[in-house]
Order: structure tokens, then C-alpha cells, then sequence
């Protein structure tokens, strides 16, 4: 049976937890044990783009990818909440699989990073762009949302492009 949108939201959720704990010992480095880590996000756009994604959407996507894939089985959200991502026979995702669904479900994270980032160089004109990535944001998420709770099978976007779906442990 496919999980619904509201235990999907609860798995993710806990993972979040991790996440959040993981983004609190990062704070922790980077401010009291090495705070010249810090220069890397005062210099260059792509210095401070490139950091950010290695310290932060770097790890958290392999920590999906490894622990959703065929090597883990379900992440420790997905876990608690019983249920798992699997191929359309059923069985557990490959590794390369698992990285495509990943960047498609991390994309709006990233994207926000990416304005974030953009938006705190620029005065008070917001470039076209930038408005249009925005946009393209909300629209993914909402999309990622939707069609989680309305699709047949519960497919967020990225598990139909991915051929993924969530489904509940027997």
C-alpha cells in the first residue's frame, strides 16, 4: 500500500530532526572550534555557493541516498513511520536511482540556497531571475506536495520521474 502525504511528512519530519542536529553541530564547528571557516562565505558568490553545498546539501543527500537506497534500506524517519521507498516491482532502489530522485526532491532546497546566497549582494532591485527561480521554487514544492496527495499511486513529482514509490511496510 502507498504511503499517504501525512506519514511521508512525518518521516521526513524525524529526518529532519537529524538534519537539524547535524546543522547544530556544524554551527558549533564553524563558530567555536574553526570560525576561519567563515571566510569561505564572505568572499566569492561561488566560494560561498560551493562551501554551503559541500558542508550542507552534500551530506544531507547522501544521507537520503545511502539510507534509501538498496546499502540502507530506509532512512531513520522512514523507518519509525514504517515505510520505505521502492522500484515499481517493489524491491529496493539502486544507488543510481537513488541519486536522481534525490537531486529532483533536494532541487527547490538547493534553489533557495542559490538565492539566498545572490540576494545578499544585490541592492533593493530583485533581477527578473531571481523573481523567476523563486517562483520556481513555490511551484515545486507545491507541485512536489500535490501530487503527493492526489496521484493514484501517492507519487510526489520526483518519485514518477525517478519510477519511485513510497509504500508502507508490511
Amino acid at each position: 500500500m502507498n504511503a499517504s502525504f501525512l506519514i511521508r511528512l512525518k518521516a521526513f519530519m524525524v529526518d529532519y530532526l537529524l538534519i537539524l542536529a547535524y546543522l547544530v553541530v556544524l554551527f558549533i564547528i564553524n563558530v567555536f572550534l574553526f570560525p576561519g571557516l567563515q571566510e569561505f562565505f564572505k568572499g566569492s558568490l561561488v566560494v560561498a555557493q560551493f562551501t554551503g553545498f559541500l558542508m550542507v546539501t552534500l551530506p544531507v543527500s547522501l544521507y537520503f541516498i545511502i539510507s534509501d537506497s538498496k546499502i540502507g534500506g530506509q532512512s531513520v524517519g522512514k523507518r519509525k513511520s514504517g515505510i520505505k521507498v521502492v522500484r515499481e516491482n517493489g524491491e529496493a532502489v539502486p544507488i543510481l536511482r537513488m541519486v536522481f530522485r534525490t537531486i529532483l526532491k533536494f532541487l527547490p532546497w538547493e534553489l533557495s540556497h542559490f538565492l539566498v546566497y545572490h540576494l545578499m549582494y544585490i541592492g533593493d532591485e530583485v533581477p527578473f531571475t531571481y523573481s523567476l527561480i523563486g517562483g520556481l521554487v513555490y511551484a515545486l514544492m507545491f507541485a512536489y506536495i500535490l501530487t503527493c496527495i492526489f496521484t493514484k499511486k501517492k507519487q510526489s513529482l520526483y518519485d514518477i520521474f525517478a519510477r519511485t514509490y513510497v509504500v508502507k511496510v508490511q
